[in-house]
């Protein structure tokens, strides 16, 4: 699969990577692993994970308190976010109205 990062949620996962460096230079590269790992993951069983009331699915990091909600359209997933879990729930959740396929 193409995975694709809304412009947004592409922002927000740098902003997590510099959060967590800043605390401690390793923890940020943990979190980028972390997540890159869990998005090749879903890039490889993108249909594991239920579809959510908001016709999404997403994947929980297992150290880090995020997840990465995404869509698939054809052979592309979509990252819309890299959200926190426990800020403002959803509050991405327009941004998949805006994909085309």
């Amino acid at each position: 699969m193409n995975v694709i990062f809304v412009e947004q949620a592409k922002f927000e996962f740098l902003d997590a990577i510099a959060y967590y460096k800043s605390a401690h230079a390793r923890l940020g590269e943990r979190f980028k692993d972390e997540a890159d790992r869990s998005i090749l993951w879903i890039s490889d069983h993108p249909e594991l994970f239920r579809i959510r009331p908001g016709g999404y699915r997403r994947i929980n990091l297992r150290v880090f308190p995020y997840y990465i909600p995404y869509i698939t359209r054809g052979s592309d997933l979509w990252i819309l976010a890299v959200a926190h879990g426990y800020r403002k729930p959803e509050y991405w959740i327009e941004r998949k109205d805006t994909i085309q396929g």
